[in-house]
């Protein structure tokens, strides 16, 4: 497991991350999400023995990455896939970190295949594209076969195809047991991935929870109706204190449930063609969540 013990992290008069407690699961894929200049990747590099602490911990397995011998075999990571110099090739860059940490060889080859580089492993990264330089970067947090994987924004730079390589991989290396932490401001490939989701802003935790708890509780669900007799219906459900607006030919209601909703319509005699509950989206949740959060800062620093 991953777990975060009430860190702390200044940068001079700065606390980018404060007093930060939660915990990341095996068998999951976790989610970590948070508004630019939130505290994600300070925590990550903490995490990860890039920088120290200036207050509580940061640990995989119950100790500091800094002391897990051969670390690219506990834990793979991807911070930084523009980071490789780019007169290597992609299987000398491989190679030499798999010597560093007394990985096999054949390692090499089995990564390359799975991040789909196997016929571009003796090109220099250098002429490398974003997505490619991307799906290196995964290649090697996967090089030592690590039961943990921390990834910062691994979707970064792939096109549709890749995206789904990276969907499917996450998923299969939860379903494998190990621990997957993820780092993304891409809602729509975190609602497709993450089992659970831990939420930060201004350095402090705003959620640690399922998926399925966040979004129900950032966002209320809308129920849309369809009906011949839109001013009649309108007129009764605002007056069960539902808000209703029409949206075209629909009527879009909040405030109550679709089926108060029909209960209303059918004691009233009013048709409906169509009655249907939209769920909220992870990102409206996360918007929601996230001002809020901001607003009780700025009042607790008033």
């Amino acid at each position: 497991m991953i777990d975060v013990t009430h860190l702390t992290k200044r940068y001079g008069g700065v606390t980018a991350v404060d007093d930060l407690t939660f915990t990341v699961r095996p068998g999951r894929v976790t989610g970590f999400l948070g508004p630019n200049g939130a505290g994600k990747s300070t925590t990550l590099r903490v995490l990860l023995g890039l920088h120290r602490p200036t207050a509580g911990t940061a640990t995989v397995d119950g100790r500091p990455f800094a002391v897990h011998r051969r670390g690219l075999r506990r834990v793979g990571a991807l911070l930084d896939a523009q980071g490789v110099r780019g007169g290597l090739t992609a299987r000398a860059h491989l190679s030499a970190l798999a010597r560093a940490h007394r990985i096999a060889p054949g390692r090499v080859a089995e990564v390359l295949e799975e991040a789909g580089l196997a016929g571009a492993a003796r090109r220099r990264i250098g002429g490398f594209s974003l997505g490619m330089r991307q799906r290196l970067g995964i290649a090697a947090a996967l090089l030592g076969d690590p039961p943990v994987l921390v990834l910062d924004e691994p979707f970064n730079g792939l096109d549709p195809e890749g995206v789904r390589w990276v969907r499917g991989l996450l998923r299969r290396l939860a379903a494998e047991g190990r621990t997957v932490l993820v780092s993304s401001h891409l809602m729509s490939e975190t609602e497709h991935t993450a089992d659970d989701l831990v939420v930060v802003g201004r350095g402090r935790l705003i959620a640690a929870e399922s998926l399925a708890d966040f979004s129900a509780r950032g966002a209320t669900g809308r129920v849309t109706v369809r009906t011949s007799a839109a001013d009649a219906l309108s007129a009764l459900l605002a007056a069960e204190d539902a808000d209703v607006r029409t949206e075209g030919e629909r009527l879009v209601v909040t405030g109550l449930d679709a089926g108060r909703v029909g209960e209303i319509a059918g004691r009233h005699g009013i048709p409906l063609s169509g009655l249907h509950t939209e769920r909220p989206s992870l990102e409206e949740a996360f918007m929601r969540l996230t001002a809020d959060a901001a607003r009780s800062a700025e009042g607790d620093a008033r």
